[in-house]
């Protein structure tokens, strides 16, 4: 039995460094501290290649340097209309009109590519495509997620922020600060507050027995999420023990939540600037004051049954819930103050109940005083809320946690920076101060850590999820674990050279309305007009035998549509495509059999049911069925890289499901009209889905299709070609 035991803590990892992994000095080996990622980067000199006319700028000489020493050569660039094809689902997921593709087609400038390019970037879509790709990583949800999946009103407004950031080119520095810090760094501006919601998207158990538990699960969930979005790295799994592979000790996972454990968790914080919320408050008080009488007799008349039935929803509040509630608010601690938060819903004594316990001569007195408060109505001012952090002022202390229970506290840890990623590797705390009378500045602190030039990790992480989404596969391949257990780069000199380029400011701009230092618009540049992306799918019979993965990028890879971008699709050739930008979350109309669907009320409006996908609803536990096939993540988690599958259930999709029939419907409908003859009508069918024409075989095909079935049926077929969900 003993030696049983034995091995069970062994393989706990319990024995690793230190029981509980303390706040000392820990040792760890040469290969552990000396792991390239802990290196600051440093700007790489371009190679000299033999080929130097492929070159188009310093990443070609990086990529072809490799191709080189392996006797390769790069694919042939890719035809016009690929690229137009590729470029603009990359930028804004939505295919390029016939009349984009021609115009860049017949452009003869040089400059027709940049121009492209150009043109992309400063697209409203832009920010929708790559703002779907940041929501992946935040796991962004509008609900709750677990049993009761409760709706988040509010949440959509992250989800808004993070598209307009991305259309503004908003610098990376100020947009991570943002949503570490906001309500520190930039207090009057509402949409840093917005920003802070990141740390409160993950699930949350709402009707939790144990509110202390809850409130920890959110803080293990910020600080594991904090680490693998912005650092690439694996904290979490240092949560209950020292890392089993990386140098991350159980007590740098409790040291870097420390950071976040004084905030308040909001769920209905204001956000508007200073001069709205003193609007507001005047409006306000003239509503009050046209409403005197009305509402102090109502309340004269509803206080003792409202009375009554607060206290029987009292009594039935845990001890520490009523604990908390009876304290006054400015004694409360942060823990006190998130209990009351999420309880507070459980004490409110709904309308209808009070009516139902009064006499029905007081009901009729209360009917006509709610009347009479209904005229001024239109006079009631509001202030919109959010999901997001704030702070009181006060500091809780944070323990390392036995085994990452919080009933089994250790040692008291204070807020400080990875062990590894510190000078010395020493174990220090780190150096804050309050950023107001109510706001510790620890989360600054830690925002702007991370936000250095000069950290090892911070650019390289978010270079490399631009190539990723670029290339198909990033030069890090495992995105969000740049640590041992990560796979290495396959091009550390060129990842370097980005990671630099990416941080360094430009006497001036590239194109219209790029920035210099920080800018993800400036990156996307950088890489779309390479002569790396502008290559064919096409391999090379050597590429193949030397290098199958394509490890080396001698050619571009060809990778399929997301779900979302494969739904905007058939909206927008079937000329269906709603591009009303923001607001809350649409409820299209899914199936009455379809799982879930009793908790989904289609919108009242029809045109909401063709808005663009990165708008549909976000329920945890409700994913859209046309998407779920296609490998949309859970969102429960940071998704780095999405799956993506070959399954039955999408070949199923695209041939049978609604959403299909009425976009091959409309299409068809689409094609009668612009297009006079059955040749005609098969070549803008290709034009529109494909973003080509048809070869001689593909329309005699055709004309053999619609010989014995209607236009409709070919452009089903069309939607279920290959090619209409990948990118060549």
């Amino acid at each position: 039995m003993k030696r049983f035991r034995l091995v069970c803590l062994m393989l706990l990892g319990v024995f690793a460094h230190s029981e509980w992994g303390s706040a000392g000095e820990t040792e760890w080996s040469a290969q552990k501290k000396n792991h390239w990622a802990w290196q600051a980067p440093t700007r790489p000199v371009p190679p000299t290649v033999t080929d130097s006319g492929w070159v188009r700028n310093p990443i070609d000489a990086f990529i072809l340097a490799k191709l080189e020493a392996a006797s390769l050569k790069p694919a042939a660039r890719a035809s016009r209309e690929q690229l137009i094809r590729r470029v603009t689902f990359d930028l804004i997921g939505l295919p390029p009109t016939p009349k984009e593709i021609d115009a860049f087609v017949n452009d003869r400038d040089n400059a027709a590519w940049e121009k492209v390019v150009d043109r992309l970037l400063a697209s409203p879509h832009y920010g929708e495509r790559w703002g779907r790709h940041w929501l992946d990583l935040a796991r962004y949800a509008e609900s709750n997620g677990y049993e009761f999946d409760e709706p988040r009103p509010n949440a959509w407004r992250y989800r808004d922020y993070v598209v307009a950031a991305f259309n503004a080119d908003k610098p990376y520095d100020r947009f991570l600060k943002e949503q570490l810090a906001g309500d520190e760094l930039y207090p009057d501006d509402p949409q840093a507050l917005v920003a802070t919601g990141f740390n409160l998207l993950g699930p949350d158990m709402t009707d939790s027995a144990n509110q202390a538990q809850r409130r920890q699960n959110t803080l293990d969930d910020m600080t594991d999420t904090a680490g693998l979005v912005f650092l690439g790295m694996t904290v979490g799994c240092a949560r209950c023990h020292n890392h089993k592979f990386e140098p991350i000790t159980q007590a740098d996972f409790f040291r870097m939540q420390a950071f976040f454990a004084p905030a308040d968790f909001r769920r209905d914080l204001p956000v508007v600037e200073p001069a709205q919320k003193a609007a507001f408050e005047q409006h306000l008080k003239t509503y009050q004051a046209l409403t005197v009488p009305a509402r102090a007799s109502l309340e004269k008349l509803e206080a003792p049954y409202r009375q009554k039935l607060y206290d029987a929803r009292f009594a039935r509040l845990a001890d520490a819930a009523r604990a908390a509630h009876l304290l006054p608010e400015t004694e409360r601690n942060a823990l006190q103050k998130e209990i009351v938060a999420n309880t507070a819903r459980l004490l409110v004594v709904p309308a209808k109940d009070i009516t139902a316990t009064m006499p029905k001569d007081e009901q009729a007195r209360q009917q006509k005083l709610l009347q009479e408060l209904k005229k001024f109505d239109s006079q009631k001012p509001s202030l919109p809320t959010a999901m997001g952090l704030q702070e009181s002022g006060k500091t809780p202390k944070t323990f390392l946690l036995k085994r990452g229970e919080l009933k089994n506290p250790g040692d008291e840890v204070q807020s400080g920076w990875l062990t590894i990623l510190s000078p010395g590797h020493r174990a220090e705390p780190a150096p804050f101060k309050a950023a107001s009378p109510i706001s510790t500045g620890r989360r600054t602190a830690l925002a702007n850590w991370i936000a250095r030039a000069d950290h090892p990790l911070t650019a390289r992480v978010i270079v490399n999820r631009l190539w990723q989404h670029h290339f198909g596969r990033g030069i890090v391949a495992t995105p969000s674990d740049f640590g041992l257990r990560g796979t290495p780069p396959t091009h550390p000199e060129l990842l370097d050279w980005l990671a630099v380029e990416f941080v360094s400011p430009l006497p001036s701009g590239e194109g219209p309305g790029v920035r210099g230092a920080w800018s993800l618009k400036r990156m996307h540049r950088l890489m779309l007009l390479s002569a790396t992306y502008q290559q064919s799918t096409t391999p090379a019979p050597e590429a193949l035998k030397k290098d199958p993965p394509n490890n080396l990028f001698s050619r571009m890879n060809r990778h399929r549509l997301e779900g979302e971008i494969i739904r905007d699709s058939l909206l927008a050739v079937s000329g269906r495509l709603n591009r009303q930008a923001s607001g809350p979350g649409v409820f299209p109309p899914i199936a009455p059999d379809a799982a879930g669907a009793k908790d989904w009320k289609a919108s009242a409006d029809p045109a909401d049911h063709v808005r663009r996908s990165v708008y549909i609803f976000a329920r945890r536990n409700l994913r859209f069925p046309f998407l779920e096939p296609f490998d949309v993540p859970d969102s429960n988690q940071s998704c780095p890289q999405r799956e993506r599958s070959t399954t039955a259930p999408q070949a199923l999709a695209l041939l049978n499901s609604a959403d299909v029939a009425v976009a091959a419907k409309a299409l068809a409908a689409r094609l009668e009209k612009d297009a006079g003859t059955t040749d005609e009508r098969i070549t803008l069918a290709y034009r529109l889905t494909l973003g080509r024409t048809p070869t001689s075989g593909e329309e005699r095909l055709a004309r053999a299709f619609l010989a014995e079935s209607p236009l409709r049926e070919y452009c089903r077929a069309l939607f279920n070609v290959n090619e209409f969900v990948y990118l060549d």
